[in-house]
């Protein structure tokens, strides 16, 4: 690798690391202002969002601009590769973390709605996948990928329940079926984020050791 290729990618590294943190604090806001109930921290989450947007279209053309101007191979072109499909991962958390935080301004506005529903366990799991996802990438690490991958199935069961109380909820009482579906929405944006961690995770694997486990769960382990 030359050193003005070696340069672009050490840079390339610190813009998806430093979307890494942005993304991980979205996260982690929009669960504290559906916890809280707190309009502002919402409005925080959405109102930062453009700058995540911005911060992704940065990294891209900076792929696009190392691989047209020194043509990467082997291992330095699956980086290139997985820091596309990361940064791109990345974005969509972000934008299901104002989703969150969207469906945490309407309920904020409303009466609490009583659901048996452990949303703390949910949250702190799919909270869990990214982090770890992003631990894998710094430390390029294909055994921790591997675990946040086995994650997954526990997310999407804890979302299947929250379905099934829901459903039960509005047959129970109808007049709270707006909040409850607002609910349901949250369970669902939170299902979504284990999945894009899954992903991220997956591309660790792949950038690690050029293996694509996609559709093949019963590798993980």
């Amino acid at each position: 690798m030359s050193l003005h290729m070696s340069n672009e990618v050490e840079k390339l590294k610190k813009m998806l690391l430093s979307l890494c943190s942005q993304v991980e604090k979205q996260l982690w806001l929009a669960v504290k202002s559906i916890k809280d109930r707190h309009i502002g921290v919402a409005r925080e989450v959405i109102d930062r969002d453009h700058e995540i947007d911005q911060n992704e279209v940065d990294i891209e053309e900076e792929c696009l601009k190392i691989l047209a101007l020194y043509q990467p191979v082997a291992i330095d072109l699956r980086f290139i590769v997985t820091a596309m499909k990361i940064n791109s991962d990345l974005e969509r958390i972000g934008d299901l973390a104002v989703n969150i935080a969207e469906r945490s301004e309407f309920l904020s506005r409303h009466d609490p709605v009583t659901v048996p529903f452990d949303f703390d366990l949910m949250a702190a799991k799919s909270q869990t996948m990214l982090r770890k996802s992003i631990e894998a990438l710094v430390n390029i690490d294909s055994d921790l990928a591997g675990k946040v991958c086995i994650m997954d199935d526990e997310v999407d069961a804890i979302n299947k329940e929250m379905y099934d109380l829901v459903k039960q909820s509005i047959l129970a009482r109808p007049e709270d079926i707006e909040c409850l579906i607002h609910l349901l929405s949250v369970s669902r944006h939170l299902e979504r984020i284990g999945d894009h961690a899954t992903n991220i995770a997956e591309d660790v694997i792949y950038m690690a050791e050029g293996k694509i486990i996609r559709h093949k769960a019963e590798n993980y382990d």
